[in-house]
């Protein structure tokens, strides 16, 4: 399929790598089908891609990258929801909120999305402990390039 991406232009994208949103995401209901898009030459980003939108896209990032402690847990509605079983089906991103300089971007650790690896099913869930941020800073971690962020 062709999708038309913000940051991209144009894009060719396999049917198979399209994730489902059941539900939309927060402020985006109407928008039930995304990519994940790679940014070239960056492991640690990519572009979450609304496949109908071109305008409605988000920079992701796995959070262990900046936070290995980064703990939450799942309510069986959740693992229900996105027909999750196994433990290593479950894929987690935080959505960056980039600023001019990379080391003054945050992670949203309060509103995690959660992905299942096998059925391609999503859902941005709300932790509602108080204990997460929602712009937790991002601390170092090394890119291809051997700098870190």
């Amino acid at each position: 399929m062709e999708v038309e991406t913000k940051y991209f232009g144009k894009l060719s994208v396999d049917n198979e790598k399209v994730i489902h949103f059941p539900h939309g995401i927060p402020g985006f209901l109407d928008e039930k089908q995304f990519v994940l898009l790679d940014l070239p030459g960056n492991p640690v980003f990519q572009v979450l891609q609304s496949v109908h939108t071109r305008t409605i896209a988000f920079v992701v990032t796995n959070p262990y990258h900046f936070y290995e402690g980064y703990e939450f847990e799942l309510d069986d509605s959740i693992l229900n929801q996105l027909q999750l079983k196994e433990k290593q089906d479950i894929v987690i991103y935080s959505i960056v909120t980039l600023q001019n300089k990379l080391a003054d971007s945050t992670l949203n650790l309060r509103a995690p999305i959660i992905v299942s690896a096998k059925n391609r099913l999503a859902k941005q869930y709300i932790i509602d402990d108080g204990n997460h941020p929602v712009k937790a800073p991002l601390k170092n971690v090394k890119t291809d390039n051997g700098k870190g962020v």
